[in-house]
């Protein structure tokens, strides 16, 4: 009965901890779940709730708890670092969508309205915090959450939990992919913006040589907002969609190879 007892406490216990130290951060930084104005309980309770559903399923191929403290310690920081990469790679997308935002507001005239993003917890544009809401919004609509999380447990496949240092090789490697793909992303998103923009510019430039007396600036910049608010209402569903296909291409190149 002691042995039973101790098996079930000790083991499972254990392998609770594991999952929870990966699950727990990953699911604390990415997209929707993780950010800041969910509360803090709520993203608690829902981490140990998914933990708790997940250790019977992952026990099998998680290791046996080490008897030495520095052991555990390695392998607990382990299984965080790893979690918290997870995380940090869906939460990279995000940022694209606040790119394209800052881009497109420079180019129509709305980089002076800063608001409130709550996607990245701190001030932006107008437009980015349009984006960084709707793609939000948008994962949750067409249940790439679930795709989302599905990753996190897939991860064991490809990070199995072992108490040593991951390899840092690749993980920086997908760090960099990532961020590089994120901000071509959001450049291609703001690039319809970018041609017209330069092309506004240009013929207001050109107008002001050909007329010196007329105040160029006082006719370019309604004209320059009205442009942008067209081209927004033209290509804004276009981009998400474009966004989306992205999202799902690059977490799953960077979370199952």
């Amino acid at each position: 009965m002691q042995s039973l007892l101790n098996e079930i406490i000790v083991g499972h216990l254990s392998a609770f901890m594991l999952v929870f130290m990966r699950t727990g951060i990953a699911l604390m930084i990415m997209p929707g779940i993780g950010d800041s104005f969910v509360a803090p309980q709520v993203r608690l309770h829902f981490a140990l709730a998914f933990a708790l559903v997940l250790t019977p399923f992952l026990a099998p191929v998680l290791p046996p708890l080490p008897a030495a403290a520095p052991e555990l310690v390695t392998l607990l920081l382990s299984e965080a670092f790893i979690g918290m990469f997870i995380g940090t790679v869906m939460r990279i997308m995000i940022t694209a969508l606040d790119t394209a935002g800052g881009v497109i507001s420079i180019q129509s005239g709305f980089a002076n309205a800063l608001v409130f993003n709550p996607m990245t917890a701190s001030q932006g544009s107008v437009v980015g915090a349009l984006y960084s809401i709707t793609g939000v919004t948008l994962l949750f609509v067409s249940n790439m959450h679930h795709y989302m999380l599905a990753s996190v447990v897939d991860s064991y496949t490809l990070f199995p939990a072992l108490a040593k240092t991951p390899d840092m090789k690749p993980i920086m490697d997908v760090a960099v992919q990532t961020v590089s793909a994120a901000f071509r992303i959001g450049i291609q998103l703001a690039t319809p913006f970018l041609i017209i923009g330069t092309i506004v510019q240009f013929g207001f430039g050109l107008l002001g040589r050909l007329m010196p007396q007329i105040q160029i600036f006082f006719l370019a910049l309604p004209v320059q907002i009205l442009m942008g608010l067209v081209m927004l209402t033209m290509v804004f569903s276009a981009g998400m969609m474009f966004w989306m296909n992205s999202f799902d291409a690059l977490v799953n190149d960077a979370l199952n190879p």
